[in-house]
């Protein structure tokens, strides 16, 4: 696989909008959390008014990371393996190598509910996922017989991609 040259031979994205208002909503517990602990007139004693102000911060926390770390994708395919970063830091990030794929498959519908949310998903019968939003995707299936599936924008090309390479390592 050296005829190739280095660098990404495929780049794509997928992104959620919607996932920022729920990045609010965990921004508004925070901020309530902080609220509580700073200025409180609670008389209910220090032990509620503790785990009130813990709570709505691990609520707030919770919600900020899980909605921001999947507000988009970003998958990379070069000619050694194929590469996803989740985020803003780009994790949770997952690389397959190629050399590990058996067949790849376009996706023209995948929807969260058939993986039950957004996020990382696995599921027993399905495999591994990384859904940010409703639409195409792509399908791995790897030589163990795991199943790895993400959606992302131009998905059909990164098949085409993606099979001239298992072809080439075929040859």
């Amino acid at each position: 696989m050296t005829d190739h040259p280095p660098g990404p031979l495929w780049t794509g994205r997928a992104s959620n909008r919607g996932q920022w208002l729920l990045a609010v909503a965990g921004a508004a517990c925070l901020a309530l959390g902080v609220e509580l602990a700073v200025d409180s007139n609670w008389t209910g004693g220090f032990a509620p008014l503790l785990m009130s102000v813990i709570g709505c911060l691990a609520v707030g926390l919770l919600i900020l990371f899980g909605t921001l770390a999947f507000v988009h994708v970003a998958v990379t395919v070069d000619a050694e393996a194929m590469e996803v970063r989740c985020g803003h830091i780009g994790l949770p990030r997952r690389r397959i190598r190629l050399v590990e794929v058996t067949s790849a498959e376009f996706l023209p519908r995948i929807t969260p509910q058939q993986w039950g949310g957004w996020g990382c998903r696995w599921r027993p019968d399905r495999g591994t996922a990384v859904i940010v939003r409703r639409g195409e995707g792509l399908e791995l299936r790897l030589g163990d017989g795991k199943v790895f599936t993400v959606t992302v924008d131009d998905a059909e090309n990164a098949v085409r991609v993606i099979r001239a390479h298992l072809r080439a390592l075929a040859g």
